[in-house]
This record gives structure tokens, C-alpha cells and sequence, in this order.
């Protein structure tokens, strides 16, 4: 039996991790950067309001790094397989516990998050990534029925769980 997704420390160096067979790093997109730091700074110019002095700097330390912050912890997610382990941020899958991995397509992956979704299921997806792969699982003691994860390069991130 498989246990739900456990948390573990993740490395977070940028050295490779021995028998990796693959790895991507998700980052939000420049222009929810741009956007956001956009919003920010016009929020705090409201609350400033032209006051003299230190309040004036007050609202834009305060919501800028807010919303730097929120931004990076969106983008920092690490999706990671090895030759034995399946790694999801802090989730970990043994690849023996994998049955099957395939890509979902564009209309795939909405129905799989809408009408066909299951609530066991476990998904981690971010909204400017448009490819996903599907993991059904092999134990029928698992509650689980399948993983969803969105991917910036699904088509490789099959194979390389498809290679169990």
C-alpha cells in the first residue's frame, strides 16, 4: 500500500541530485511579475497618498515584498524523478507504485480538473502551465486513485516515469 504524499525537506541547491532521470524548477512567468509588482506598487501609491517623510515609504515595503513573496512560494516547485522515486515538491511516490503515466491534452486536462475528477485524487498544477501529466497508481489500498501534475514539458515527464 502507498501512503498519501509525505512530507519531506527537498533539496533546494542547485547541485544534481544522483540518478536523476528528470527535473524541472516551475517559476511563475515574467508577467505575472510584472503585473503584480504593477498592482503593488499602485496600491501602496494610493495608501501613501504624498504624505512627507518615512509613511511614505511604509505601504511600498510593505506590499512589494508581499507580493514578491507570493509570487516566488507560486513558482517554487521542484518536480523530480529519479531511477526508484517520484518527487512533487514535498510529495514522494516510490515508482514502483506507479501503473502508468500519460500526457493530457489541452481539453483532457480541464475535464480531469471538472466533470471527470476525482476528490481523492492528488493534483498540483499551477494556472499558467497548460500541460499535465496523469499517474494512475497500482495499489488498490491506496486511496489515491491517480496524481495530476501539471508540467512545463509533459511529454518528457511521462517517458521518464514510463521508464519504471
Amino acid at each position: 500500500m502507498t501512503s498519501p504524499p509525505q512530507r519531506t525537506n527537498r533539496s533546494t541547491g542547485t547541485l544534481p541530485v544522483p540518478n536523476t532521470v528528470f527535473r524541472e524548477n516551475w517559476t511563475a512567468p515574467w508577467w505575472y511579475w510584472l503585473a503584480g509588482l504593477t498592482l503593488a506598487c499602485a496600491a501602496a501609491a494610493t495608501v501613501h497618498l504624498g504624505y512627507p517623510g518615512l509613511r511614505a515609504l511604509v505601504p511600498y515595503a510593505v506590499t512589494v515584498p508581499l507580493v514578491a513573496g507570493s509570487l516566488w512560494w507560486l513558482g517554487a516547485i521542484e518536480v523530480r524523478v529519479t531511477t526508484d522515486t517520484f518527487y512533487v515538491d514535498d510529495a514522494v511516490l516510490p515508482r514502483r507504485a506507479i501503473a502508468s503515466a500519460a500526457t493530457l491534452s489541452a481539453s483532457d486536462y480541464r475535464a480531469a480538473l471538472g466533470v471527470r475528477y476525482d476528490p481523492l485524487a492528488f493534483v498540483v498544477r499551477r494556472p499558467w502551465l497548460n500541460g499535465a501529466v496523469l499517474v494512475k497508481l497500482c495499489d488498490s489500498d491506496d486511496p489515491t486513485p491517480y496524481w495530476i501534475i501539471g508540467s512545463t514539458r509533459p511529454a518528457e515527464l511521462a517517458a521518464a516515469l514510463g521508464n519504471s
